[in-house]
């Protein structure tokens, strides 16, 4: 079960990414604030959630949430400050368009740099502990499924509705036969075939 928050902050929020191992499109990022002690039995990390799952899910957080942002760092940026820096810049991104200031963030994984003066945890697999950080990687990764799949309808032959940009063989394969597009992160490795 979730624990509903880290701290007794009354606007504790939880962020989580998508996409960071993608070889294309942007890297998202959500934030999400919940009144204190909420709880939702089948929110859990997006990762064990069928698409349909996450999309019901995603209307229940965004109308259950005080406050949430979703913001993204193009492939572009991505290859100019490298997918780590991305990552916490959509955070600290999703923060700045919080309705709500936090007085506490929690964070998945295990790096983080400051946001203003507010104190923060990081927290390994903290998706699998803590509702909003679940919460966060659910809109993280529902929009930026949105977004990949919007991107296959104008260039299909990258497959991008099945892989969302990730490094399937399949993928590579279309790489190899069309090259790079834009959205992709030249600075990525692309694996031998």
């Amino acid at each position: 079960m979730l624990q509903s928050c880290f701290q007794s902050y009354p606007f504790e929020a939880g962020c989580d990414e998508a996409g960071r191992g993608c070889l294309a499109g942007p890297v998202f990022a959500a934030a999400v604030v919940f009144p204190q002690g909420f709880y939702h039995p089948e929110i859990q990390d997006s990762k064990k959630l069928s698409e349909s799952k996450r999309e019901k899910l995603r209307n229940l957080i965004e109308a259950e949430a005080l406050s949430f942002s979703v913001q993204k760092v193009e492939a572009q940026e991505i290859d100019q400050i490298n997918i780590l820096q991305a990552s916490i810049k959509a955070m600290h991104k999703g923060l700045s368009s919080l309705a709500i200031k936090p007085n506490f963030i929690i964070i998945d994984g295990n790096y983080f740099l400051p946001y203003k003066d507010i104190p923060y945890a990081c927290i390994i697999k903290g998706d699998t502990r803590f509702i909003s950080i679940a919460s966060a990687s659910i809109l993280a990764k529902t929009y930026r499924d949105e977004y990949m799949l919007n991107l296959h309808h104008q260039f299909p032959e990258y497959g991008w509705n099945k892989n969302k940009g990730y490094p399937t063989r399949e993928h590579r394969l279309a790489i190899q036969r069309f090259g790079f597009h834009p959205e992709h992160r030249k600075t990525f490795q692309v694996k031998e075939i």
